[in-house]
């Protein structure tokens, strides 16, 4: 679970707009995959409903007692006062967008009184994953809200919601994360990680701690290790990548190779960040090439030897470029 460091600011915003008795009915919370925004979200649900229930928590964080009643009841989906819409899970299988039928089905919350506070509170994650109906639907009730109602929607890309649902809405913008608020979290949910790999998944995460995450303990140190060894002199005799190639062709070492596919068209771009001129040029090439293959190799069931070594190629190319 993605942690809420980094977004105290934000906290701080909505608590102090749900004590002044303002606060708005619908609010996007906006920014890039990973960062925290649906936890964020939930954390100010749960904060929100256990104040309207009283007594007020102290502190401007958004902790709330894991003996609280409104915590227990949110955790246990049973509070009648919050619903929260994603897209459905059947058979391991999740659906691609939110319903019209789903949305539909706030009808029960929407239609009735509060029953243990003020307010009733809805969080959509996402609201990109509204299918058009549904989006259509929830616009309606935005339009006309019920009094002491609050929206938390979670948009990774806003622009891409109905024009008329943003400008229902108030939007808050969440950022990447510092290294320094990304190192917390990191540490946090793995105490182990060594300095390299925490290093590594800093680079990876590109402050977002839910992205970093997703390589934890897959030794990205050792994969970035490898490609800075390639990119550094162009691994003459093919050795590096060679090694590499027959490290991630086995089964065992799927999720690594899954892991290199992401990083490796990642590290070109990266290094393409500090070039000019002709050198820039050759690197975006490379990155287009190396995202390209790496973005088939898997649907296509493209032999993973040959695809480390072909994008171990693209990177060895930044070493030419630079020289």
């Amino acid at each position: 679970m993605t942690s809420l460091v980094g977004h105290d600011a934000q906290a701080q915003t909505l608590l102090a707009a749900a004590s002044s008795g303002r606060m708005h009915h619908g609010w996007i919370l906006s920014g890039p995959r990973g960062i925290g925004k649906a936890s964020f979200a939930r954390a100010m649900a749960m904060r929100l409903l256990a104040d309207a229930a009283g007594p007020k928590i102290e502190g401007e964080g958004l902790d709330v007692p894991e003996s609280h009643p409104i915590r227990r009841l949110i955790e246990a989906s049973a509070h009648p006062d919050y619903a929260e819409l994603a897209p459905l899970e059947k058979d391991g299988v999740t659906a691609r967008n939110i319903s019209v039928d789903q949305v539909r089905g706030l009808q029960r919350l929407i239609q009735s009184a509060p029953s243990l506070s003020s307010r009733r509170i809805v969080v959509i994650d996402s609201a990109d994953d509204l299918e058009r109906g549904a989006a259509n639907a929830l616009l309606k009730t935005l339009e006309e809200p019920p009094a002491d109602m609050i929206f938390l929607l979670v948009s990774h890309a806003p622009g891409r919601l109905l024009p008329t649902i943003r400008s229902r809405c108030r939007t808050m913008r969440f950022d990447p994360l510092s290294d320094s608020a990304m190192a917390t979290v990191l540490r946090r949910e793995d105490e182990s990680l060594s300095g390299p790999e925490l290093d590594a998944l800093l680079r990876a995460g590109e402050g977002s701690p839910g992205r970093a995450l997703r390589y934890a303990g897959l030794d990205l140190a050792g994969l970035e290790k490898s490609l800075l060894a390639i990119a550094a002199d162009g691994d003459p005799g093919n050795r590096e990548r060679l090694r590499l190639a027959k490290a991630l062709a086995g089964k065992a070492a799927k999720p690594r190779y899954e892991a290199f596919l992401e990083r490796a068209p990642a590290f070109i771009a990266q290094a393409a960040r500090t070039r000019h001129g002709p050198a820039l040029g050759s690197a975006l090439d490379h990155w287009e090439a190396a995202r390209h293959l790496a973005g088939g190799a898997v649907i296509l069931s493209l032999d993973p030897a040959s695809v480390v070594f072909e994008l171990g190629g693209h990177v060895a190319a930044l070493a030419e470029a630079a020289t």
